[in-house]
């Protein structure tokens, strides 16, 4: 697998910014998009706050074509637009073009929504379109058809770290032939009473309602759980070659990815970060890099008290004493978690920190947690060296999936 994979075209939807440019500023000014939820159905919700979208994407698309899709689809193909439009609309062969998005819960609104329909109303009134806006593979599908994909459609699910493993699959898919072109990442909308509820009785969500932008506060003392998010993002992959025959702009190089699983809980990561830390160590392998090549990371950091000591921990195992060299944020401070759309959003992050030589800050770190000993971000951006440089994008997800890519700047 020699083929070079570059980026040539990004795209987002997030709670912060309903674009690339909009959400990297408001990151860049540490501006958290956490907000309380807009509902009567939160009265009895321990967490009563989210990150929803800041652009609704029903408000982007057209209104018969919103209707046909699951919010989490709908996020999906706008981020896919404007992923596409960014690498220039890419004219390649069909059957040579391949699009991989993921989702780690995929359309339980749709499904939820058509269960009340189901007890309200009857079967008669369920839409034709519900198995299709339900299914896992829906924004999948939907990127696929948007741009013709014929070298093949993937979902890997792998909960909060499948928008990374879309990345590290697509990336394959050059890699070994089977395409020149893939348009991969991750998408997630599923806050629903059902979900919220869900996760609160894991209490794995922040309780911190009468401060929901102050509520996810990765590496801090006071972090009491993770913010639900919404959104995607996606990436135009493309071998270096096709990139160059027709003169496309590159944004970044994929240079490598380590999976991995922890075996050790169904939700809980591993305290000693072994599985997270040989997926950072295999993805800089993949990269054919050292640690010193490392400047810096995105961590997965979802603001709970067990996670980010666990992932502090395995960051440290897999760079050493050059740990100290990286610079690490935690950008779910202000974006909250997008479970499935995650790891794809913070790949973008990560390569946009390599485009600008900058770190966006972790917001709401006051009081750093001693027991994460690493140079973290916080107040204000941090400048990153000039020159060749790397840096990894740390993806986590329940089950024990550890994902790790690697990216250079160009």
């Amino acid at each position: 697998m020699t083929r070079q994979v570059v980026v040539t075209g990004m795209g987002m939807t997030t709670p912060v910014g309903g674009d690339v440019e909009s959400t990297w500023a408001g990151l860049l000014a540490g501006r958290p998009g956490i907000r309380l939820i807009d509902g009567d159905w939160t009265a009895e919700q321990p967490s009563k706050i989210a990150g929803i979208m800041a652009v609704d994407p029903a408000d982007v698309l057209d209104r018969v074509e919103a209707r046909r899709m699951d919010r989490s689809q709908q996020a999906a193909i706008v981020a896919a637009r404007e992923a596409w439009a960014h690498a220039g609309a890419p004219d390649v062969d069909k059957e040579r073009l391949g699009a991989v998005v993921a989702s780690g819960i995929g359309g339980v609104i749709s499904l939820m929504d058509s269960y009340d329909t189901l007890r309200e109303r009857g079967p008669s009134r369920i839409s034709p379109h519900m198995v299709t806006m339900i299914m896992p593979n829906g924004p999948a599908a939907i990127v696929g058809l948007e741009v013709g994909a014929r070298a093949g459609v993937h979902t890997p699910v792998s909960a909060c770290a499948s928008g990374a493993e879309a990345i590290s699959y697509g990336a394959r898919m050059i890699q070994t032939g089977r395409a020149d072109v893939v348009i991969a990442g991750g998408t997630e909308a599923c806050i629903h009473p059902i979900t919220m509820a869900g996760f609160a009785a894991m209490r794995a969500l922040s309780t911190r309602n009468d401060d929901p932008a102050g509520a996810s506060r990765p590496y801090d003392l006071g972090r009491d759980g993770f913010v639900m998010g919404e959104g995607a993002g996606l990436v135009v992959l493309e071998s270096a070659e096709h990139a160059a025959a027709r003169g496309a702009t590159v944004y970044g190089i994929y240079a490598g990815s380590g999976l991995t699983s922890d075996g050790h809980h169904i939700a809980q990561p591993d305290p000693e970060g072994k599985g997270a830390a040989r997926a950072m160590s295999l993805a800089l392998e993949d990269a054919g890099l050292t640690t010193r090549d490392v400047v810096h990371v995105n961590a997965h950091a979802t603001s709970t008290p067990q996670g980010d000591i666990a992932e502090a921990t395995a960051i440290r195992l897999a760079l050493g004493e050059d740990a100290d060299r990286a610079v690490v944020t935690g950008t779910k401070s202000m974006t909250g978690h997008l479970l499935g759309g995650a790891g794809a959003v913070e790949s973008i992050f990560t390569l946009l920190a390599l485009r600008d030589r900058l770190v966006p800050p972790t917001a709401n770190l006051v009081d750093q947690d001693p027991a994460v000993d690493l140079d973290v971000a916080a107040g204000a951006p941090r400048e990153l060296p000039s020159g060749d440089i790397a840096a990894l994008n740390n993806s986590f997800g329940f089950g024990g999936h550890d994902v790790a890519l690697v990216f250079r700047s160009v």
